[in-house]
């Protein structure tokens, strides 16, 4: 077979398990930049062994192993991307100064769309939403790689456990010992799991509408009454995080800018969750990117607000640094 028809087989062959890799490489290396790298890579490696791929598995295991392997290199020199809420410390005060993270490599939200989670079959939905849900990709982050691997492996792809000792080199017994691990590890780490509840229900799509309409009115009060009682706020790269619906509330009427009308918030999918990408007015009277929103619902209330400050996200998503406004008064 000449090499023009080796390429094309492949791609015909191969691209079909593009979105599943990249959902794969997202949720070992929590950030979607990273993946899509590895992705490449993945495909890359993949396409000058494929002369000697010779069937013993399916083309989607032996590309799972490659792109595994791929991240796990790739783990090698990289540090783990948390969220505030996943540093050594408590809750912030609303009246305290916020602290910058630094350096920090802070974990990123993924849009559904890059990682088939907005696919129409409902097994499907549950699958991949649950797999990717932001709750989860983070406290995936303390995990050592090799327990990472193994979990995602087994847990969410349903590898039997010969299969994932074949690919990392040790015995069957190896694997379901550093599975328990894991397993414990994650116990310690996200004791319980959300659910997995999208904008699918009336009531959650009132809410989401309601959300949006006292964001951009600045109606802090009917903001709050949307929040459950113990609420998170948290805001990389900022370390500081809040807790509370009195304390969220606090720091939007005193410490989050923008008053009424100068705010904008546009829908995104993210992690199988609602989100915004929330536009601040400036003196110019255009709205400018200011921070992209992932919110975790759950009974009715909103539960988890991650904000992901800045500019660096919106592309991402497909939405642009800068709405058209109505000029300043």
């Amino acid at each position: 077979m000449t090499s023009t028809l080796v390429t094309e087989d492949f791609q015909r062959l191969a691209d079909p398990y593009r979105r599943e890799l990249l959902a794969h490489c997202y949720r070992m290396m929590g950030s979607v930049h990273d993946a899509e790298d590895l992705v490449q890579e993945t495909y890359l490696r993949a396409w000058r062994a494929y002369g000697t791929f010779e069937g013993r598995s399916s083309l989607r295991t032996w590309l799972y192993g490659i792109a595994t392997n791929t991240c796990l290199t790739a783990l090698k020199s990289r540090e783990r991307r948390p969220m505030p809420t996943g540093l050594a410390g408590t809750s912030s005060h609303p009246d305290d100064d916020l602290v910058d993270g630094g350096e920090v490599p802070w974990l990123e939200p993924v849009p559904d769309a890059l990682v088939g989670a907005e696919s129409s079959d409902p097994a499907a939905i549950v699958t991949s939403r649950e797999s990717i849900r932001l709750a989860l990709v983070a406290a995936l982050q303390h995990l050592p790689a090799r327990q990472r691997v193994v979990l995602i492996l087994r847990e969410v792809l349903a590898w039997r456990a010969a299969e994932v000792a074949e690919l990392l080199g040790i015995s069957t017994a190896a694997v379901n010992s550093i599975l328990q691990r894991a397993r414990a590890q994650l116990d310690k780490i996200a004791p319980e799991r959300d659910e997995v509840e999208g904008p699918s229900t009336t009531g959650d799509r009132d809410l989401l509408a309601r959300y949006v309409a006292a964001f951009e009115a600045k109606d802090v009060p009917a903001l709050a009454e949307m929040f459950d009682e113990d609420v998170v706020w948290e805001m990389p790269p900022y370390v500081s995080w809040y807790e509370g619906a009195a304390h969220v509330a606090q720091h939007l009427k005193f410490r989050c800018p923008g008053g009424p009308g100068e705010l904008r918030l546009l829908p995104v999918r993210a992690n199988g969750q609602p989100g915004f990408g929330l536009y601040i007015r400036n003196s110019e009277g255009r709205f400018r990117a200011f921070t992209l929103q992932v919110l975790t619902i759950s009974g009715g209330r909103i539960t988890h607000v991650a904000n992901f400050m800045g500019p660096t996200m919106f592309g991402v998503f497909g939405l642009t640094d800068e709405l058209p406004g109505p000029p300043a008064s």
